[in-house]
């Protein structure tokens, strides 16, 4: 009878234990994360890319990581609602580009208000990548 009250109480502990830890679980913020990872590199597939610039970057609550100008690059996002081909614009009709192809691939990897992001686009050349993200504060690293 000692034994079966003492595996009693050792079971009710248990399950006092675990209650209380699940009601302790409280989120640390009441914002959705935004921490990305940004790449430019040369080759036409991100995976075998040879990266020659990257730049981190954190929105919630507030902009900061390696990224120059994080105010700007995190402005810059959230102006997309969450479509990152929206930092695509049609490239400049007066900027004339050699019609060689050396590509170049830009990345970003991580997550977005909460939600997983693989984004890629690879441009024919760099040329042509400058003038497609010209005044594009994301990739201006």
């Amino acid at each position: 009878m000692r034994h079966r009250l003492a595996a009693v109480s050792a079971a009710a502990l248990l399950c006092l234990a675990g209650a209380t830890g699940v009601a302790e679980a409280k989120p640390t913020s009441l914002y959705a994360p935004s921490a990305m990872v940004f790449t430019l590199g040369h080759g036409d597939d991100a995976a075998t890319a040879t990266v020659v610039r990257a730049s981190t970057l954190s929105c919630m609550p507030t902009a900061l990581g390696t990224h120059p100008d994080p105010e700007a690059a995190c402005t810059a996002l959230n102006s997309t609602g969450g479509s990152f081909d929206r930092l695509l614009a049609a490239p400049n009709p007066d900027r004339a580009c050699p019609m060689h192809y050396d590509p170049v691939t830009i990345t970003a990897d991580g997550v977005w208000q909460g939600s997983r992001v693989a984004w890629k686009h690879t441009f024919s050349n760099a040329c042509v990548m400058s003038a497609t993200l010209n005044g594009n504060a994301v990739f201006a690293f």
